[in-house]
């Protein structure tokens, strides 16, 4: 006899609660576009195309007007020089506005190859921004009021070249020209910005290394104003010199033992520690107003690579030429001013090198770990769902 065959059992699935006016569904964020200082890529064509008229008009009326523009030295810049570098200007205006475009294949190496021959030959007078800051932080007077002039003319456009030259980068490698990540959109949403965090130890042990070259240079200037003597310099010789030349704070600071191009050479040291360390990306307790907030990305950066280009440069020809002189290939250099030996002016030459070339690179290693450390993404990159804070945890 079979038995009666058993029901099929059936699970009843709740149905999904219906929102109500009490818990509702709360609608996805709207995010807007992002402030226009943050589209470098849309605005940075066209900035570059005004600075390179801007800097053009200047050169040419300074060539012909025979305005004295410091080259090197009591060296004035040529007038032929001058509307050269008018011309390049207006190339770089011509390039800036190329790279909007769509282009072929050739043109587009052209303008690559442009762009990597007008960023020195158009950034070669930042070397002097240093001195300039040294100058204006001891109150000293400035000896050309038009060389600085020049300088804060020039040193805006080679930030402007540098920036449009990542974004034709970054855009010919199918990136975005912004962040430089791979991601749909055209890059002008928010950034999300990663957490504060510190460089890798074989970064900071490079960047620290290098800043040793600041010590033998100096180590001679303390002891040359606190009256000792070194490498055939007289102390006593140095300070009046020193009371001679010096003006305003660096006289100040001169009479209590200190050197005003020291004390700058502390502030770059500053700088460095802060690109290699989390508190560089997070303002400290100390800044009241302003503790544990996120600093800006810019703020260190944008000295950092100016100054430490300048000062790579600057200290790597010395360091070359000192080498050079101690194989003999160049001949050392005669005493002058307070130098009663060439031999020692050819070790302040080293020491020179080392110290700028050290603190040079050393600034450029930091950059660049902090420029990778603190990158931004766009959110439609990232795929972030919550909008940053300006606050960092």
């Amino acid at each position: 006899m079979a038995l009666p065959a058993r029901p099929a059992r059936t699970e009843t699935v709740p149905a999904p609660p219906t929102p109500s006016s009490s818990a509702s569904v709360p609608a996805p964020p709207t995010r807007g576009p992002a402030p226009w200082w943050r589209r470098r890529p849309a605005w940075a064509p066209r900035a570059t195309a005004a600075w390179g008229v801007t800097y053009a008009t200047a050169q040419t009326l300074w060539a012909a007007t025979g305005t004295a523009v410091p080259m090197a030295g009591d060296r004035r810049t040529p007038a032929a020089l001058q509307l050269l570098l008018a011309a390049l200007a207006l190339l770089a205006a011509a390039v800036g506005l190329a790279t909007t475009r769509p282009l072929t294949r050739r043109a587009r190496r052209a303008v690559g190859g442009t762009l990597v021959v007008l960023i020195p030959a158009l950034g070669w007078g930042v070397i002097g921004l240093p001195l300039y800051v040294v100058v204006l932080m001891s109150g000293s007077g400035l000896e050309s009021a038009t060389g600085l002039a020049h300088l804060l003319l020039l040193t805006p456009g080679t930030a402007l070249l540098g920036m449009v030259a990542v974004s034709y980068r970054r855009r010919g490698r199918g990136r975005c020209p912004r962040c430089g990540h791979p991601h749909p959109g055209d890059g002008e949403g928010p950034l999300s910005h990663p957490d504060a965090s510190t460089a890798p130890r074989g970064t900071r042990l490079a960047a620290y290394a290098l800043l040793c070259g600041l010590l033998p240079w100096s180590v001679v200037k303390t002891v040359w104003l606190l009256g000792g003597d070194a490498i055939g310099v007289s102390g006593e010789a140095w300070q009046r010199e020193m009371e001679a030349d010096a003006t305003g704070g660096a006289r100040a600071l001169a009479s209590v033992g200190v050197d005003v191009t020291v004390l700058a050479a502390l502030l770059g040291v500053f700088l460095t520690l802060g690109l290699t360390h989390r508190w560089g990306q997070v303002f400290p307790r100390w800044t009241l107003p302003l503790a544990d907030r996120r600093v800006p990305r810019l703020l260190p950066l944008i000295p950092a690579w100016l100054t430490g280009f300048a000062l790579a440069l600057y200290g790597t020809l010395l360091t070359c030429g000192a080498l050079l002189m101690a194989a003999g290939v160049l001949s050392k250099p005669e005493p002058e001013g307070v130098f009663t030996t060439g031999s020692g002016l050819a070790w302040m030459v080293a020491f020179g090198g080392l110290a700028f070339g050290g603190l040079g690179w050393g600034l450029l290693v930091a950059a660049r770990s902090y420029a990778g450390r603190t990158r931004p993404r766009c959110v439609s990159g990232a795929g972030a769902v919550k909008q940053p804070s300006t606050h960092v945890s």
